[in-house]
């Protein structure tokens, strides 16, 4: 028998498959997608078997040992993989090793293990024999469940188990045991409102299809995502729920676990290497019917799958831009419904523009939440125009918005406050009236770049000098605009020294468990504020938040992307509808330099149909999608002088080869120089993709063997910077 394996190296030179012969005492262990260890070149490595074959040659060399009893890639995942890399570019190995748990990767895996606990059965007892209380108790709770396991033995001492055990009256056995456990009563079910029943009839009569759902933010779409997949588990089929931000993790496990119980696995970066492989274990085994994860978990080897839920689909989250396979959760999620016959349903209060555009020309099912479940207003929001408040704000607050948290405070409600750090862009402004520079050719703001004093475009190449002073109102007030939740937390501690404040970012949440630890703390009102990133702007929900401000609205607004308008759009809606959810009336408060902005006076009116009919239409003026798409090539390199050299022999070829291609660069990035590491870009804007392929895998090629160079290419980037 001959086998075609898949090694474990990342690297384009040797992505391909490799045959090795198949000694006879493996046979009866090997099958498609179970991993094997082989010897390659001066290594030993691990490896996929992708292909079997019954032809055996003796000059191959032979596979060393089969390192699992199962499958761990189905025929599903396996085409799946080989889809991926074909619309990525990427090594075919990282198209697999993606979708799989770190326990069952490659050297990375080896110390992670199965975790097995002692189970006690009654084997005989002897009448002649006398029991102390203890041996008596735990006899009797064995006869009562038949079974009993050490956790549930955990105030009985180990010397009293090894007594009975000894005697041979308790038989032990050691029983895998995972480490999340989940409640297994079901408790909730609420009744759906007309709006939302109407939701569920239309994705049960079209199915399968693809769906957008439009809801304002409070009106139910968890409630219709659980009807959903209630369904579908009554037909004996799966689902999969993603979200986008693992804050948001905690509280949809707790809802679904209300209502489906042990029903539900968890896939997600919040849970150790152990807990993720027993999780995969569980959905692997059928063990599960439903899945609720981050992006990643769209790859979890269900069986007969129903639907595939996005929620907050808009979200940056949803794209791997920083490793290969630069993917999409929601391409894959299409793919995998095509597999499974299903439907795929994405959500959010503030549809991305590829998606609303789509639903618009019937590629998606529109359907809409246009109101709150409870049939409350959406809360008031009001515009505090800092070019006015900013000489009389104290640090970073002005009055309008300290005076309501006082409030709030003497009324004993809560507030969220955001300050959102998304990104690592700096825009120079001006502090005193608010101008901030922008590229002339396309209204986007322009990058300051210390170590050359420029202001640069990432997108078309133009700069210029930096300023000592604003062009506009001839101010020494130029400024790099960045400040950090801490120093917000600072001054409010300053500023209401009685606030009892919770800082949510990225610092505070990295040790395991934190992000519900501080969901559960500031819900059970142990805190009064809550202050933090993005991470605090979708999703989370709060009966008693009827306050939420905005530190800085600009902070995204001024990002050099042309999808800022867009992001700015969609996270002060998000935000804002954190407040007011339940009885009691919300406001918001948004601070900005830019009041007049379109994306910010449609959020005061909760407006997105017009701000997506406005931000459609300069999509549209400037070619960029949804009417265009894009692709971004980064090639980098040690030597700046050969990069910049190899890229614009790259760019050549492109013009060379494609007709109908904008082709934009090639530029520095925005970060030029990453740990010794010089980063040029080209950006090129296309109607139509197939005719980019043949191009790109020849470029690819040709520098595959060269490491002075890397080539990475990037479909659909989310920015361009």
């Amino acid at each position: 028998m001959t086998v075609g394996v898949l090694v474990e190296i990342s690297n384009k030179s040797v992505d391909k498959i490799f045959d090795y012969n198949v000694p006879s005492s493996l046979e009866s262990k090997i099958q498609v997608g179970v991993r094997v260890s082989v010897p390659f070149g001066k290594m030993i490595l691990e490896g996929f078997v992708l292909e079997i074959k019954d032809s055996a040659d003796r000059e191959l060399k032979d596979i060393l040992d089969v390192v699992d009893d199962d499958i761990v890639l189905n025929d599903e995942l396996i085409e799946l993989g080989k889809e991926i890399k074909r619309r990525t570019l990427s090594p075919l190995i990282s198209c697999y090793q993606v979708m799989l748990p770190k326990a069952l990767k490659a050297k990375s895996g080896r110390d992670i293990s199965i975790k097995y606990e002692s189970v006690y059965s009654l084997n005989t007892i002897d009448c002649n024999v006398s029991f102390n209380s203890t041996q008596k108790q735990i006899i009797d709770l064995i006869k009562e469940k038949g079974k009993v396991s050490r956790r549930e033995l955990v105030n009985i001492s180990l010397s009293s188990l090894q007594t009975l055990i000894k005697k041979n009256i308790l038989i032990e056995e050691k029983v895998e045991q995972y480490r999340l456990h989940y409640n297994t009563s079901l408790l909730e079910k609420k009744k759906l409102t007309v709006e939302q029943s109407e939701v569920v009839n239309s994705v049960i009569a079209s199915s399968p299809n693809c769906f957008l759902l439009y809801g304002v933010t409070g009106s139910g779409k968890t409630e219709v995502y659980m009807e959903i997949i209630d369904y579908y588990l009554s037909l004996g089929k799966s689902s999969i729920l993603l979200v986008p931000e693992i804050s948001l993790t905690p509280q949809m496990i707790e809802r679904f676990q209300r209502r489906f119980g042990d029903r539900i696995a968890a896939l997600h970066s919040g849970l150790s290497d152990g807990e993720k492989y027993d999780e995969w274990r569980r959905i692997a085994r059928g063990e599960v019917s439903i899945v609720i994860g981050a992006r990643s978990a769209v790859f979890a080897p269900l069986k007969d799958i129903g639907i595939i839920i996005l929620d907050e689909e808009h979200s940056d989250s949803y794209k791997q831009s920083d490793a290969n396979p630069r993917y999409h959760a929601r391409d894959i999620a299409l793919l995998r419904a095509k597999s499974h016959n299903c439907s795929v349903l994405l959500g959010s209060a503030t549809p991305s523009l590829e998606s609303m555009a789509r639903a618009e020309k019937g590629v998606y099912k529109l359907l809409r939440l246009p109101n709150r479940v409870n049939g409350k207003n959406l809360p008031k929001v009001i515009i505090v125009d800092m070019n006015e408040a900013f000489k009389k704000t104290k640090g970073h607050f002005s009055n309008d918005l300290l005076e309501s948290i006082r409030g709030c405070l003497l009324r004993g409600e809560q507030s969220i406050l955001l300050l959102n750090r998304r990104g690592y862009a700096s825009f120079v402004t001006c502090k005193n009236c608010g101008f901030t520079f922008k590229c002339p050719n396309c209204d986007i703001t322009l990058t300051y770049h210390k170590s050359s004093n420029t202001l640069r475009c990432h997108y078309c190449g133009y700069g210029e000098k930096g300023y000592n002073e604003c062009p506009k109102c001839h101010e020494k007030g130029l400024n790099n605009l960045g400040i950090g939740t801490q120093k917000i937390e600072e001054e409010l501690k300053k500023y209401i020294p009685e606030a009892r404040i919770l800082r949510m970012d990225y610092d505070t949440t990295s040790k395991k468990g934190m992000h519900l630890k501080m969901i559960e703390s500031f819900k059970n009102h142990e805190y009064d504020i809550l202050l933090g990133t993005q991470m605090v702007a979708k999703g989370l929900d709060f009966a008693n938040v009827t306050l939420v401000g905005v530190i800085n609205a600009d902070t995204s607004l001024n990002i050099p992307d042309f999808r800022s308008g867009e992001n700015t759009f969609s996270l002060l809606s998000q935000v804002a509808g954190r407040s007011g959810r339940s009885e009691k009336e919300g406001i918001v408060i948004i601070q900005t330099f830019n009041p007049d902005h379109y994306a910010i006076s449609y959020v005061q009116k909760h407006d997105y149909l017009s701000f997506y009919r406005q931000e459609m239409d300069i999509r549209r003026r400037l070619k960029y999608p949804p009417y265009y798409y894009l692709c971004c090539i980064k090639i980098s390199g040690k030597d700046s002088n050969f990069i910049y050299q190899e890229a614009l022999k790259i760019k050549r070829s492109l013009e060379r080869n494609l007709d109908s291609v904008i082709i934009l660069g090639p530029s520095n990035a925005l970060v030029f120089k990453v740990n010794q590491i010089y980063r040029y870009q080209i950006i090129l804007k296309y109607k139509k993709e197939d005719e980019l392929y043949p191009i790109f895998s020849k470029i690819m090629e040709h520098y595959q063997i060269n490491r002075n160079i890397k080539i990475d290419i990037d479909f659909n980037p989310l920015q361009v910077l």
